[in-house]
């Protein structure tokens, strides 16, 4: 006889019946025996396991009479005598422990924690979780023991989710946790596991929004930081590329069709590094390569291109990756330079969908890239070839007939399910339809209201009258639109108006959209999908690109409507980015990203007002993605419409659409002096990192910026960095301190962070590491939940910095190599560049020269944009002119350090310049001009307003040039350095070559 506790409570005969046990206090009384087979179990203990801390008078006779019952219940479902037991110190089930299901699920699960292979762990911890029917002791008994029992079966759940996540089934994981841990919410484990499988299946952003809402609720509910599991998945979904897709292929609604071009198609990428498929329209081109794909074992990307004509940068946003960071100024690089630095050492299957309109510029991308990236296969759809050397045709025709017919049965039985279809009609059709299989499909779609033999015979009528039609157009091309035409015909009236106007959206749409863009009701829209010319998944409705370039010649134009409702979407959207629904309105803009940039095409030709608002509405969004390039064509294009004078009451929408553009002859300063406020308080970051500024114009537009609580936090950052960059420390560290205080009360991450790193600097400057540590902490969590990886990476690499300076080398090698990670898989060469050169500083002060020299050498080639590179290049230029101090060639260090100097005396760089000269005070020092190395340390000092503690190479210095020249002269010399007025030794020391010698 078998024992079941692990849910309602079961004694069960060998042949899995179940014997009658009677009440709970019987089934109750047999879980404890269960709990302890083949052990004594006490009186007392029964009593407790049965009554808790207050059994009732008269319970020891009580459970006398209770064994006694259970023993006749036990003999009359058939288990031999004497089965429960009676000893003097208690009672016992004389059973084996393997014959009660919570003891083989203990065993099971021991043996899984002692395997390490994760398929083998799989099955033994689903074997042991399928013994479980429900809460353990069904509630009957011992509620101490059923928590352990619980916990012990959350326990095996969480070990078998690492099992699979070893196994890498990511994707198939992220519901269940979702579930699990909103079950559990101050569950950890389980939200690190979530957090893993969302980042394994590309959905990087939703990791590190899952890691801030339990971060917050650990706060507020526990007054408690991360665990170290949690903190550590946090950081490796920062580490790990997070930018990168792991897979990001479309999820067939249907089952596939086996064909003959899967094998053809699998080979072929085998043994070439560019593939396309190529076929008509409805060819099943996108099916094909997206079954593919998802055989693929690497990482694969999936472009979907039918509705762009800027294929490098819709390619770059489905690799998540961003043109630029959002913390830092600087020109956008071109989107392909941006691919192919991303890409360059990066193994992926990129599949771009649908490049026939765009096949020029999809070649010449893929040429670049294939060129510059060896681990990069690329598998095209088109209906022409790419016409480049080395690629591979795969011709996608018509499906055999015993295919085809499978294909329509299986789209049948979806619509039709159980209804028996005529062989022969089903051959007829599928021989109309030249075997394409979206002609299948539409034709399969129509058994919901005829059979089979209906749809042959209107087929054959319609396409006698086809083939009397216009006979130069390609065979399968008259095929598919003439099914089209012949389900268009078949739909009703509102169903015919709602698919002409549904075509107006570029990526689908939600419901509440349609029902507002085309005016139509949910049951019309439902007729469409049930007729195939409406997909729905993921609460969004879709129309495949074929069905909707017919429908959009239908006469059913919505542009107008659709324009102005995404112009509403933004509008509504736009304040909730500079506070704490930032996420949530980064994440509703993005979904719809391909109608907002369809709104934009159609309005910069047809509404230029309208494209007006809606660029200066997306321009924080656009800043926030990383995408600052994005509105450069549109705003060009609204230029072009409008002409060089605002239209009324527009004139501060003008000015953003002016500072998009690529280039225009149109002054900003005559409109903005028309300006009384900035509804758009981001227009002034804008102006003050666009070429085609003034300087004088600077403080009037600040003034304009208005008086809401963002504006006036905004400002302090302007007002903070100015202060500093004229050594002003004091009044820039009050100004970014109120700026962050204002931004944490609205909640603005991108604020937040911004305030934090620098009021991190000056906490690295002081010497206290505690406080760096945290505040750097913060600003680098901040930016992975705005999915900034490129600004993540920089400020690991600020990071490191200071934590070298505290003398932890390890740690900052730790943050310079995860910075490197992260920007390479980003395509960042220049951060790439300052993590290099972090590892070359870790090198030197680790005593090893050659390998320092080595970094450097490697860092500075990467460090050549003149615009942004300037901070890194001062940066790698001091510490390369360290490194060959310290081999002893003074001649190379000056030049680097006075490198080092004209490029920051170039972008008036104090806190840069002072880095240099300090460089330069050492190469004195090691020339014995010790009176005049103090006067450039105090020069240092201030030009950058501090002192910088824990400075190694500084503090070297000094105390070498202290000990010979007395402290008394070090101080004087120091002190006339420090206070020469900072206008004074710019000009000193602003001549490119700085003569030491003299």
């Amino acid at each position: 006889m078998e024992f079941a506790i692990l849910g309602p409570v079961e004694a069960r005969r060998p042949d899995g019946t179940v014997v009658a046990l009677g009440g709970p206090q019987l089934r109750g009384l047999l879980a404890l025996l269960a709990l302890d087979a083949g052990r004594v179990v006490s009186a007392e203990r029964l009593i407790d396991g049965l009554h808790g801390e207050h059994p009732p008078d008269g319970a020891a006779d009580a459970l006398q009479s209770q064994v006694s019952r259970l023993r006749r219940r036990l003999r009359d479902g058939g288990a031999p005598d004497g089965l429960v037991e009676f000893t003097p110190a208690g009672y016992r089930l004389a059973v084996e422990p393997a014959d009660v299901d919570v003891h083989r699920f203990e065993r099971l699960t021991g043996q899984a924690r002692e395997t390490a292979d994760p398929a083998t762990k799989l099955d033994l911890l689903t074997e042991a979780l399928a013994l479980w029917r429900g809460p353990a002791l069904d509630g009957l008994a011992d509620p101490p023991r059923a928590a352990r029992l619980a916990e012990l079966r959350l326990a095996a759940t969480e070990d078998r989710v690492e099992a699979r996540l070893a196994l890498g089934h990511h994707d198939r994981l992220v519901a269940e946790l979702r579930a699990l841990a909103g079950d559990h919410p101050l569950r950890e484990r389980l939200t690190a596991q979530l957090m893993r499988a969302l980042h394994g299946s590309g959905r990087s952003a939703e990791a590190l929004q899952v890691f801030a809402e339990i971060r917050e609720r650990l706060a507020d509910e526990l007054g408690a930081d991360p665990s170290t599991e949690l903190a550590e998945a946090h950081v490796a979904v920062l580490r790990a590329a997070a930018p990168a897709p792991a897979r990001q292929v479309p999820a067939p609604l249907t089952g596939f069709v086996a064909r003959d071009e899967l094998t053809q198609l699998k080979s072929a990428l085998g043994d070439a590094r560019l593939v396309t498929l190529t076929g008509p329209g409805g060819a099943g081109k996108t099916r094909l390569a997206a079954e593919t794909a998802g055989r693929e074992a690497g990482e694969v990307c999936f472009v979907e291109l039918a509705t762009t004509t800027e294929v490098a940068r819709v390619v770059l946003a489905a690799l998540g990756l961003r043109e630029q960071g959002v913390l830092a100024p600087g020109a956008p690089p071109d989107p392909a330079d941006r691919l192919a630095a991303a890409l360059a050492d990066r193994p992926l299957l990129l599949v771009l969908d649908n490049c026939e309109h765009v096949v020029d510029e999809v070649a010449r991308l893929v040429r670049r890239l294939l060129a510059g990236c060896a681990g990069l296969r690329v598998l095209a759809t088109s209906r022409e070839a790419l016409g480049l050397t080395g690629e591979r045709l795969v011709p996608v025709g018509a499906l055999p007939a015993e295919a085809a017919a499978r294909l329509f049965a299986d789209r049948a039985e979806a619509v039709a399910p159980g209804q028996a279809l005529d062989p022969g009609a089903v051959t007829r059709i599928c021989a109309a339809l030249d075997g394409l299989p979206l002609a299948i499909e539409l034709a399969a779609a129509r058994l919901r209201s005829m059979s089979a033999t209906d749809v042959a015979a209107r087929l054959g009528d319609r396409f006698g009258l086809l083939s009397r039609g216009d006979r130069t157009a390609e065979p399968r091309h008259r095929t598919l639109r003439g099914v089209v035409e012949w389900s268009w015909d078949l739909l009703d009236p509102d169903e015919r108006r709602l698919a002409g106007r549904f075509s107006v959206f570029a990526g689908g749409a939600r419901l509440d959209t349609v029902e507002r863009v085309c005016d139509a009701s949910e049951p019309v829209l439902t007729g469409l999908v049930e007729k195939s010319f409406v997909d729905f998944a993921g609460g969004r409705y879709r129309m495949l690109e074929t069905i909707r370039a017919f429908c959009a010649e239908q006469d059913e134009d919505r542009h107008a409507a659709h324009a102005r409702h995404f112009l509403d979407l933004a509008r509504a959207a736009e304040p909730k980015l500079r506070g704490r629904d930032q996420l949530t309105a980064l994440a509703e803009l993005s979904a719809e990203h391909a109608n907002l940039r369809a709104a934009l095409h159609w309005s910069a030709g047809e509404a230029p007002e309208l494209a007006l608002r809606l660029i200066a509405a997306l321009t924080w969004y656009w800043w926030l993605r990383g995408l600052r390039s994005e509105a450069t064509p549109f705003a060009d294009a609204v230029l072009a419409a409008v002409g060089p004078e605002p239209p009324p009451g527009l004139a501060e929408e003008y000015v953003l659409c002016l500072i998009h553009a690529s280039d225009t002859d149109v002054e900003l300063e005559p409109i903005l002096h028309t300006l009384d406020e900035l509804a758009h308080p981001y227009l002034f970051l804008l102006w003050a990192f666009s070429p085609r500024t003034k300087a004088k114009d600077g403080q009037r537009l600040a003034a304009l910026v208005g008086d809401d609580p963002w504006a006036r936090a905004f400002t302090g950052i302007g007002d903070g960095l100015g202060a500093q960059y004229r050594g002003r420390i004091a009044e820039a560290e009050t100004h970014f301190s109120a700026s962050l205080a204002g931004f944490r009360a609205l909640g603005d991450r991108w604020g937040e962070a911004s305030a934090l790193e620098k009021l991190a600097e000056f906490a690295d400057w002081r010497g206290d590491h505690a406080r760096f540590r945290q505040l750097m902490d913060e600003s680098v969590r901040l930016a992975g939940e705005l999915g900034a990886v490129e600004d993540a990476a920089d400020l690991l690499c600020r990071r490191a910095d200071g934590v070298l300076r505290a003398g932890d080398a390890d740690a900052a090698r730790a943050d310079y190599e995860a910075a490197a990670e992260l920007a390479r898989a980003a395509g960042t060469p220049l951060t790439l560049a300052r993590a290099r050169g972090g590892l070359g500083e870790v090198a030197r002060h680790a005593g090893d020269l050659t390998a320092a020299r080595r970094w450097y050498s490697s860092a500075i080639g990467l460090a050549g944009d003149s615009v942004t590179g300037g901070e890194t290049r001062i940066r790698l230029h001091t510490g390369f002119g360290w490194t060959a101090a310290a081999a002893g060639d003074l001649d190379e260090a000056t030049g680097l350090h006075q490198e080092a100097l004209a490029t920051a005396l170039e972008h008036g760089n104090l806190p840069g310049a002072a880095q240099a000269i300090e460089g330069l005070a050492g190469v004195l020092a090691e020339r014995a001009e010790d009176e005049r190395a103090a006067f450039l340390l105090g020069v240092a000092v201030g030009l950058r307003g501090a002192s910088v503690t824990g400075d190694a190479d500084v503090a070297s210095v000094t105390a070498g040039v202290r000990s010979r020249i007395g402290a008394p002269a070090y101080a004087e010399a120091f002190e006339r350095g420090r206070e020469m007025p900072p206008e004074q030794a710019l000009e000193e020391f602003g001549q490119r070559r700085f003569a030491l010698g003299s």
